[in-house]
């Protein structure tokens, strides 16, 4: 790749990398069902919700998902993929493109959910304030990913080591799922 090319791709990235964040965290919110008059609550339903409310005529919100927004960061992902692939010259078929949608959605969900145990984390160790909006957000998107680990974890005294196995194992999640699903769609020969 030439100079052009990598300022092009990180554009690329940072564009939807935060359009899919944003996408996210409306999924996992919705899902958790985090109090909706929390300020970072009404900032994403604010911006996720002039393109999702349109796309529930077609696709039903069911079971607590928000499936218009899971269909759209999927689509938004594949987009993803395909406009990289393109910038490089090779644009894969159908059945690649599909995977390889999945596996950047996947990859991005695990990598978001680690910056955000990290992010918690430091702000538990610098005292972020009990007025920070942030913290209640923070803690329930990651307290159903730690608490099991902190129940099997014994006590060390008011350190905590749950964010460090949580995040191994969504490190292992990635090496071992996600590396998988990207070798098969861009050299397994899926067209």
């Amino acid at each position: 790749m030439n100079y052009l090319t990598d300022a092009g791709a990180l554009l690329v990235n940072t564009l939807f990398g935060l359009l899919l964040g944003v996408l996210l965290l409306r999924i996992a919110l919705q899902a958790l069902r985090a109090n909706f008059y929390n300020p970072i609550c009404q900032a994403v339903y604010k911006i996720t919700n002039p393109v999702l409310m349109p796309l529930q005529r077609l696709v039903p919100v069911r079971r607590g998902l928000h499936w218009p927004a899971v269909v759209l960061a999927w689509l938004l992902a594949l987009l993803w993929m395909w406009v990289l692939t393109a910038m490089r010259g090779a644009v894969p078929g159908p059945g690649a493109l599909v995977l390889l949608g999945l596996a950047k959605l996947l990859d991005f969900s695990l990598v978001m959910t680690m910056l955000l145990i990290v992010l918690r984390a430091l702000l538990s160790l610098v005292g972020g304030g009990y007025d920070n909006p942030m913290l209640p957000v923070l803690a329930q998107l990651t307290d159903p990913l730690l608490r099991p680990v902190q129940r099997v974890l014994p006590s060390l005294g008011g350190f905590d080591l749950s964010p460090l196995v949580a995040i191994l194992f969504i490190t292992l999640l990635r090496i071992l799922v996600v590396r998988p699903l990207f070798d098969l769609a861009i050299g397994g020969g899926l067209s």
